[in-house]
């Protein structure tokens, strides 16, 4: 089997994409992921024993974990840089760690090319992680809380908000992947990610409100108007504004829709003219 991808509601027949993502992820660019969190994982290992690290490591695993998530990126080039960025950065960890002794694959393992890639990424997927059943769920169903935990440290990290100890829980956790755990220590980890995730998300509102503003109740146009216009979704609220600016005095509109959303609510965004609202259409 080439792919196999079950991280999100949509998978086919609720067991796992193993041709083309209903998403329309192909299977390389999912196997290319498989492969991405497996350095990672490797970069992890060294992580958990460096001690204090720059939060360059940090942002750049969010960053990594980010780019696998549903419907986020799909481009096979993106993820090979991204690839050879992460077995750069877990060799500058290496050095700083200093660990001796046998070490998981991911740490040492090592290629440049796509093809090679691809080829290592085959003996990588999360059906890999145990031939136990439930060990092997509970370690996919972390992995899926550290893709969230990423991407809402990510947003920040866009607006200068950092918590290394969110950084020291992503690598605790990718590490964990890697080792012989019990369904009970794994059932705990499993728990301590959704903890996290909650000072995750306080970060990213800390960092949202001391940007733009304390949310504000707000009436909301709903519909179109007769400017051209430009539908945002998502969750960067740092994007929303460079779009205003970069859209100011310009003719076109500016409207938001999902994730998005909650952006008409920010203080900071009223001044934009432009900034229409919420699109009312599907």
């Amino acid at each position: 089997m080439g792919m196999f991808c079950f991280q999100c509601q949509e998978t086919a027949k609720n067991t796992g994409c193993t041709i083309k993502g209903v998403c329309g992820k192909d299977e390389r660019a999912s196997d290319l992921m498989d492969l991405l969190i497996y350095v990672l994982q490797g970069l992890s290992i060294y992580a958990e024993k460096a001690g204090a690290l720059d939060k360059k490591y940090g942002v750049f695993t969010c960053q990594a974990l980010f780019a696998t998530i549903t419907n986020a990126n799909f481009d096979e080039d993106r993820i090979t840089g991204l690839i050879k960025k992460a077995i750069k950065l877990r060799d500058e960890v290496k050095a700083q760690a200093q660990i001796t002794g046998n070490l998981h694959d991911s740490a040492i393992w090592s290629a440049q090319t796509k093809e090679d890639f691809i080829q290592k990424a085959l003996q990588v997927s999360p059906l890999s992680y145990s031939n136990n059943e439930d060990v092997r769920s509970l370690k996919s169903l972390m992995l899926f809380g550290l893709k969230g935990i990423a991407a809402y440290a990510d947003h920040a990290a866009v607006l200068g908000f950092y918590d290394d100890e969110v950084f020291k829980f992503l690598y605790k956790g990718l590490a964990a992947i890697t080792k012989d755990l019990s369904a009970d220590e794994l059932t705990a980890l499993v728990l301590e990610t959704g903890e996290v995730a909650v000072k995750a998300m306080a970060l990213l509102d800390k960092a949202n409100t001391e940007s733009y503003g304390n949310p504000e109740i707000t009436k909301v146009n709903l519909g179109v108007r007769k400017n051209p216009g430009i539908l945002i979704s998502g969750h960067d609220l740092k994007d929303m504004e460079e779009l205003l600016k970069q859209t100011e005095g310009t003719g076109v509109d500016v409207y938001t829709h999902g994730e998005m959303l909650p952006a008409n609510y920010y203080p900071a965004f009223k001044k934009y003219k432009h900034f229409v609202g919420n699109y009312g259409g599907s």
